[in-house]
């Protein structure tokens, strides 16, 4: 319905859904191998749980008349993460097809809302997006996705969203990848405390050597899955690089990744705060009007997040 183009390109506030998997795991005490919520769609009790995980974040949207980027439930739906889970290839494919199935019959229910509903087609990293040891060149990174993204091609989803991406090579093998497909692109990075990406590389260089490499494919670039402390003091105001950020979904916890790994329980943090948060990096982000959240966060969170970024 909205690849070409994509509305949140055309200005007006969007939000996401917050953290899926730390909100099935400790709020619905349900079991996601590997953090794989894809796993869920096999039963007719998992789908009912993901259609549930949204509804509150359809109700965010329509209170403050916003636009909503609704996003698969395939982050871990890739050839090494659903081979881990016993996966063969067809039913890999029929796993990402389902998750974009079910976000279309969420939008369809819904279509009488204020705002656009897009669908993304969520692509998470072959490793561990915290800590990626085994890297991939650029070409190793587009075969590697291909397979994913080509059926979510063939999909109701208006784009795809490659999240937590961890180096650069990988974001630049899935956009190529996207682009080969016919799919708008947004790459996600998440950084460290210190605002690097885990492999160490200024958040500054990889956004200007994803561009050079790829003509500025993707439609923009997001953070996630890090806290607005750790990458706030790393933004330059008037950076071209800057205003390719179009996004944000940030952790509830200011707490490091390596703290949040060994975790037993979930950091909520306080969903008014990380709005003021995100109200105080406005000024530096003039391009960003899509708002979300990641690890530990809730619609609570993200309606704070809302009402802070859309508070002229």
């Amino acid at each position: 319905m909205y690849r070409d183009p994509l509305p949140q390109l055309a200005g007006g506030l969007f939000i996401t859904d917050g953290g899926m998997e730390t909100t099935l795991i400790f709020h619905d005490g349900l079991e996601l191998p590997s953090f794989a919520a894809f796993d869920l769609l096999k039963s007719e009790t998992g789908v009912a749980a993901i259609r549930r995980y949204f509804e509150p974040y359809l109700a965010v949207a329509r209170e403050h008349g916003v636009g909503l980027i609704l996003d698969s439930p395939t982050w871990r739906a890739s050839r090494d993460w659903g081979e881990k889970l016993g996966y063969t290839r067809a039913a890999l494919e029929l796993a990402n097809r389902k998750g974009v199935a079910l976000i279309e019959e969420i939008r369809s229910a819904n279509k009488d809302g204020p705002a656009p509903i897009v669908l993304s087609g969520c692509v998470g990293p072959r490793g561990d997006g915290y800590r990626p040891t085994e890297l991939m060149t650029a070409a190793e990174a587009e075969r590697y996705h291909e397979a994913q993204i080509s059926t979510l091609s063939e999909t109701a989803a208006d784009m795809i969203s490659a999240l937590t991406i961890p180096y650069v090579e990988e974001a630049i093998g899935v956009t190529r990848a996207s682009r080969r497909f016919g799919m708008p692109v947004v790459i996600s990075f998440t950084v460290e405390t210190d605002g690097r990406l885990p492999s160490g590389q200024k958040l500054k260089d990889a956004i200007d050597q994803v561009d050079a490499a790829t003509d500025s494919a993707p439609a923009y670039f997001m953070i996630n899955c890090a806290h607005p402390s750790h990458f706030g003091p790393v933004l330059e105001d008037g950076e071209r690089w800057v205003g390719r950020i179009g996004g944000l979904r940030a952790n509830a916890s200011s707490k490091s990744h390596a703290e949040l790994d060994e975790a037993t329980e979930i950091d909520e943090g306080d969903p008014v705060e990380l709005g003021a948060q995100h109200r105080a990096l406005r000024r530096h982000l003039p391009g960003v009007n899509v708002v979300g959240g990641c690890c530990g966060t809730d619609s609570r969170h993200v309606a704070e997040v809302c009402k802070a970024w859309g508070d002229l």
